[in-house]
């Protein structure tokens, strides 16, 4: 865009957030736009039954329910107020564990169901559990084993022990009907507190005083002349890494892009090909669809962190941010994805692989930004794996991830992109095990070859995850693990209760 374009796509902005608490339209102007929900909670609104335990979401101590209109119904899921910032609420409906005070004084069917299982003990992560029991509450279906476990994943739980917990989650529906909110009237008060222009703050730093300054547009236009204003800014999605920076790091972010309200970058599009997945679609809306082309990578996604990190963290933030552990680049390297990336009113596309040049550095030019993934289908000669070795099976950072994308056509490989994270700088592909693959038979002794090689494909590093030997030794035999499963030599898959659960 040129200069005199760009001041055309600026924007009108709003400079007050605005979000439903307690049935009533809260409103907050000014203050620092990177304070976190929880300790606005905490220290403004002195609502104390949200809790610190971690502020990096892991412990789920904070754990509150955020309801987003989408369309004519209102979507409620659990978060982490530790690591989002105030400003993101913009717009949605706000629910705390106060929140749940019954018109009678009486509890919550999910707080007596907790009271009758002695599912507390200090109860410190109490309200937490509350909070993530109430977000599955809303879903109005009495849970399965599965859903329990996997909406408890992220809270910690250090003394009462999840047997309590999880009884309680298998009660609330028997103390009361599921109080379903009346979703004709939230629906009218969230349009009626909607934007249709950019929210624009400017604030005192809380440490320094220095001035801060946040941005959430809502159109990818607007966007786009944001980033070309503003080229050094910080861009926010799901705040499930930027928020750490804040919380642990005690970075001053001085300018803020939020692309959370961008509708474009929320769109998941299905094509005859492919699957255009945008920037801002969150783990929970994309593990889906890509679960139904690509099972193993829905299934590598749901491992990733709790419900209420995948609820707010985003495929694109993953590949945005570069990191050499992240999960979704391997799997979808593997796959075969491109990147659309935009740059005032200028795209490109490129190879994902390509994005990733050194460690801390993408091919990402100032005042451009991410704008959406292409995922191909897979066609019927290719075989998929993907597998994450980690400490703990849930919500854990991978010690190796890797993803296989194999083509094999009349007993022989014809094409092999083999990617892995947690191996190098970046993540990356495994050059000489894929050349030794291609060309030759799909069997044991070409699989024993390309393990030989892969050792020339990476230096590892030792770290507390796990040593460079773990690390080649693993990724070698990954390789192995997948050619059994897919030829079916032997039944080598370890499936727990949970991964077939979600087979």
């Amino acid at each position: 865009m040129t200069p005199a374009t760009l001041q055309s796509h600026l924007p009108k902005t709003s400079d007050e957030i605005r979000f439903i608490l307690d049935d009533k339209v809260h409103t907050v102007r000014g203050g620092d736009p990177t304070t976190t929900l929880l300790n606005y909670l905490r220290y403004d609104l002195e609502r104390t039954g949200s809790k610190e335990g971690c502020a990096e979401g892991d412990c789920g101590a904070c754990t509150v329910v955020v309801g987003t209109l989408k369309g004519d119904r209102v979507e409620y899921r659990a978060v982490n107020a530790c690591i989002i910032f105030l400003p993101t609420l913009d717009g949605k409906e706000l629910l705390t564990v106060e929140s749940l005070k019954a018109r009678g004084g009486s509890l919550h069917p999910v707080q007596a169901a907790l009271v009758e299982t002695h599912g507390s003990q200090c109860g410190f992560c109490t309200p937490g559990f509350v909070m993530s029991l109430y977000a599955l509450y809303l879903k109005g279906k009495v849970p399965s084993k599965s859903e329990i476990e996997d909406a408890l994943a992220g809270n910690l739980c250090r003394c009462t022990g999840y047997g309590p917990i999880i009884e309680a989650a298998n009660l609330m529906f028997e103390l009361g009907a599921s109080e379903l909110p009346e979703m004709g009237k939230k629906v009218s008060a969230l349009k009626a507190i909607a934007r249709t222009d950019t929210l624009a703050i400017t604030g005192k730093s809380i440490l320094t005083g220095g001035e801060k300054r946040y941005f959430a547009p809502v159109s990818v236009d607007a966007l786009a002349a944001l980033a070309e204003e503003n080229p050094i800014a910080t861009f926010l999605a799901g705040g499930t890494d930027v928020g750490l920076w804040v919380t642990k790091m005690h970075k001053e972010l001085s300018t803020v892009i939020y692309v959370g309200d961008v509708a474009e970058l929320l769109e998941i599009t299905e094509t005859k090909d492919a699957i255009e997945i945008g920037a801002s679609v969150s783990y929970t809306d994309a593990m889906g669809l890509l679960g139904k082309y690509y099972p193993d990578m829905g299934e590598i996604v749901r491992r990733l962190g709790s419900v209420q990190i995948r609820n707010s963290g985003t495929l694109g933030g993953n590949i945005a941010n570069g990191s050499p552990i992240g999960d979704g680049p391997p799997l979808l390297i593997a796959a075969g994805a491109k990147l659309v990336l935009r740059k005032g009113g200028d795209e490109r596309t490129i190879l994902l692989e390509d994005y990733f040049i050194a460690y801390g550095q993408q091919d990402l030019a100032p005042g451009e930004f991410v704008s959406r993934i292409i995922v191909p289908k897979p066609h019927q000669h290719l075989t998929f794996a993907a597998y994450k070795l980690s400490k703990r099976f849930d919500q854990d950072i991978s010690a190796v991830c890797a993803g296989f994308g194999v083509t094999v056509e009349a007993g022989k490989v014809t094409a092999a992109k083999l990617a892995f994270g947690g191996m190098a700088a970046t993540p990356k592909r495994a050059a000489n095990a894929e050349a030794a693959l291609v060309g030759n038979s799909w069997d044991k002794a070409t699989i024993q070859n390309a393990m030989a090689v892969m050792k020339d494909d990476f230096t590892p590093l030792d770290d507390m995850r796990a040593s460079a030997k773990y690390r080649s030794i693993s990724a070698a035999n990954l390789l192995m693990k997948m050619y059994l499963e897919s030829t079916g030599d032997t039944a080598t898959r370890v499936v727990g209760e949970k991964e077939a659960a979600h087979a």
